[in-house]
């Protein structure tokens, strides 16, 4: 059980979908995942979940590191339209360079279908009763998946915009996904997912016209909890702002491969 939010963690299955390669493993040896024993101090076990899960987590950040791996963590409530928007992303800016995706879903595998369908491998991880991914479920994939050097990865989250923020995957940046029909206050209503987030991507804008949500608002709030996140508005569906959101990733694509 995740001592973080309650949530089985050990329900969690990784499924390698039919056109993901197999290959010798060039990721490091799997670490198993010890649960952690109850204590009666649930902040001094929720801090030890916690360092145990980055400890996994850096281990799996120098690995994609090392093979030139830019690795996005994509989160969003359900129904902000991540799927939507990777599927476009994957058509639009696969010709650039490989790109695989990870799938975090409590169940099916309808989300890694569609990515296949879109023409990128994909694994998808299905945790059970388990509301966001943690380290070992990413590494584990990771090698189910084994990406390319050089490709970009993104690693699609569970439909939750509260314990993924606390959770590192190993990624080189969170990417939150809202849509205008959520409303323009979710920055404050969770505020640590927006102050951990890299980038902020304002979805179904093309919506705003029949829809309660002012944008200039959405920036203030997000900028409130996170002065230096960028923000981009964008329409999965129409394509407007995508343009912005794949110079982003090429921006740090050039980043990954010219470290300072």
């Amino acid at each position: 059980m995740c001592a973080t939010c309650g949530c089985g963690e050990d329900q969690a299955t990784i499924t390698a979908m039919s056109a993901t390669k197999s290959g010798h493993d060039e990721l490091g040896h799997h670490h198993a995942h010890d649960h952690p024993h109850p204590h009666t101090e649930t902040i001094t076990l929720e801090q030890k979940v916690l360092a145990k899960n980055d400890l996994l987590a850096e281990h799996n950040r120098q690995s994609l590191a090392e093979r030139g791996i830019l690795a996005l963590n994509v989160t969003s409530s359900p129904g902000a339209g991540k799927t939507t928007l990777l599927e476009r992303t994957i058509r639009e800016l696969g010709g650039d360079c490989p790109v695989a995706v990870i799938e975090g879903d409590q169940e099916t595998l309808l989300d890694a279908q569609r990515i296949e369908a879109a023409g990128a491998r994909a694994v998808q991880v299905n945790t059970g009763a388990g509301c966001h991914l943690d380290a070992d479920m990413v590494h584990r994939a990771l090698h189910a998946l084994n990406p390319e050097p050089k490709s970009v990865l993104f690693i699609e989250n569970v439909g939750n915009l509260v314990c993924p923020a606390l959770f590192d995957l190993g990624e080189y940046s969170k990417v939150v996904v809202i849509s205008v029909t959520e409303g323009q206050d979710k920055p404050l209503k969770y505020p640590h997912m927006f102050a951990a987030a890299g980038l902020v991507l304002i979805n179904k804008i093309d919506l705003v016209p029949y829809v309660s949500f002012d944008l200039d608002t959405c920036f203030g709030y997000a900028r409130s909890v996170n002065p230096d996140v960028q923000i981009l508005p964008i329409s999965a569906t129409t394509g407007e702002g995508l343009d912005a959101w794949y110079d982003w990733i090429r921006s740090k694509i050039s980043v990954l491969a010219n470290p300072a």
